[in-house]
């Protein structure tokens, strides 16, 4: 989808340009660091993060599975984004960072362990075309989270949808268990991860009415999707 992945390579060039991608580390990292542990990675492993952004994430993952093999790639469709991320990563030997859309993985068949996908799973026009290169790339057995915080379950997060410059996709958890299913993953499953931050008393922003909505944001959490590829026979 050239024109819609166009869009987007452009909204978040802009977000780069404006500091976004490093600000996503702030507004995630709770949840991030919950996910990464749920991973239970291990020393010599190869992990893909998807939508990598300004690569925050991929460098956790990185020193996580540093040692041997281990290393932890970051796509993403921004070259904006993948720049300042080898920009920052630049004392970190194992970590490698590509442009792409996530519809086209840029690596061989069954390479990975592990797959990371933090809020960006839901900007993907095609997703079913997304979830099928996951799976290309996924080594036999190996395991995929996809953690959103865009979803029904979570009426708070709907408010976003109307104000962004590019579609974005707002399924319910079962929706999104049947797709995975649908391309041929198994033992898939769906947490909440809440979001573990202090709530300021006073909530001054513009997303929520006051600081009750946004704990309550909080608590209701992201969606963490899990799901695996079958083993090989």
């Amino acid at each position: 989808m050239p024109d819609a992945n166009e869009k987007l390579r452009s909204e978040f060039n802009d977000w780069a340009a404006a500091g976004r991608g490093e600000e996503m580390e702030a507004h995630h990292i709770s949840i991030a660091q919950q996910t990464i542990a749920r991973m239970a990675l291990h020393q010599g492993e190869r992990v893909l993060d998807l939508g990598c952004g300004a690569g925050w994430a991929t460098r956790l993952l990185a020193r996580a599975v540093e040692g041997g093999p281990g290393m932890a790639v970051g796509q993403d469709i921004s070259d904006e984004m993948i720049a300042r991320a080898r920009a920052a990563a630049t004392d970190v030997e194992n970590v490698l960072f590509v442009v792409g859309a996530a519809d086209e993985i840029p690596w061989r068949d069954e390479y990975f362990e592990k797959v990371l996908s933090i809020e960006s799973f839901y900007y993907y026009p095609d997703q079913e075309a997304v979830l099928r290169e996951l799976y290309r790339v996924l080594a036999p057995g190996g395991s995929l989270f996809v953690l959103i915080n865009l979803y029904q379950e979570n009426p708070y997060s709907l408010r976003w949808v109307e104000s962004l410059k590019v579609a974005v996709h707002a399924r319910s958890e079962h929706e999104y268990e049947e797709m995975l299913r649908a391309q041929g993953f198994v033992d898939v499953a769906s947490e909440h991860v809440p979001d573990l931050t202090p709530t300021p008393e006073e909530y001054s922003g513009t997303w929520f009415a006051n600081a009750s909505e946004l704990r309550e944001f909080k608590q209701i959490g992201a969606l963490l999707l899990l799901a695996r590829k079958p083993p090989a026979e």
